[in-house]
């Protein structure tokens, strides 16, 4: 039962990364840049409920609530601050951008909440679920973090499939100059991406504080990137390969940690990677893009 215990949370850690991966992939997929301070955007969130939750002693829910809300708020004003008014600037100026947006975020929860670590509440508080006779015992935040991720995916699946503004995302993606000129509102489609990836966040947050409940202001910086590697696993820009990236990164890592070094777990995750796109340099789910001169 050890390997299928494993396994499982395995899964579960993948779910998270499979939504911290949207976030990535929504934004390349459609603004074609990569907001590296999306990971920070986790810790907000992890903050802003451990504030509501533990603090002000507010039920899970409303904090949750919150953080989403947060979150949202605080995506939108990134793009529209930070990254709008580089829209035609280099992918270079962009990525500098990002990286000194993850950092003004980092240094404000440092200044804030100081740099000890922090015991989260989990916000999962359903019993267990026992199989095997005892033998594997399944925790609550697994089951949740699993359903909350095919929730979201099957819901994002069906809102960029079947609205109007999922289908502007569609064409944005494909040509932002004709989705300007058949009327659609680019700036606005942008930061309604932005907004949906940083709410996504702040679930992951509340998922990966609950399951790992130690938040410090550098919460967010390695499931980023994690999640950022689980994006480009899959196909970044592909939703159903950022629910694959995410999901076999995660089983990677844990089995990795379980069956041969806790301390190499994270270098045999980013050597896959490198094997990965050695093979297919598009991510399993990637397609290639030609780019007109």
């Amino acid at each position: 039962m050890g390997f299928l215990s494993y396994f499982i949370s395995g899964v579960s850690l993948g779910a998270v990364y499979a939504i911290i991966a949207l976030g990535y992939t929504m934004v390349y997929g459609i603004a074609r840049m990569l907001n590296f301070a999306h990971g920070d955007v986790i810790m907000v969130g992890g903050f802003v409920i451990f504030t509501i939750v533990s603090t002000l002693g507010m039920p899970p829910f409303v904090g949750i609530v919150t953080a989403v809300a947060a979150c949202t708020v605080l995506g939108v004003t990134i793009e529209r601050v930070a990254y709008r008014p580089l829209r035609e600037a280099s992918s270079l100026a962009v990525l500098i951008t990002a990286i000194g947006v993850s950092y003004l975020l980092q240094n404000i929860a440092l200044l804030v909440f100081g740099s000890n670590s922090r015991q989260f509440t989990p916000i999962v508080t359903l019993p267990n679920l026992v199989l095997a006779g005892g033998k594997l015992t399944i925790s609550s935040t697994t089951i949740v973090t699993i359903i909350t991720c095919i929730v979201i995916m099957i819901a994002l699946t069906l809102f960029i499939n079947k609205t109007r503004m999922g289908q502007a995302m569609l064409a944005v993606s494909e040509d932002r100059g004709a989705a300007s000129l058949m009327g659609i509102d680019v700036n606005k489609t942008i930061a309604v991406t932005f907004a949906i990836g940083s709410a996504l966040a702040a679930i992951a947050g509340a998922l990966l504080c609950s399951a790992y409940p130690s938040l410090t202001p550098y919460t967010g910086s390695m499931p980023g990137i994690k999640a950022f590697t689980a994006a480009v696993f899959g196909g970044i820009g592909s939703v159903p390969g950022a629910l694959i990236g995410g999901i076999v990164l995660g089983i990677i890592e844990n089995l990795s940690k379980a069956y041969i070094s806790s301390q190499l777990s994270d270098a045999i995750v980013f050597a896959v990677l490198i094997l990965v796109l050695l093979i297919r340099p598009t991510g399993i789910l990637g397609r290639k893009i030609n780019e007109k001169v």
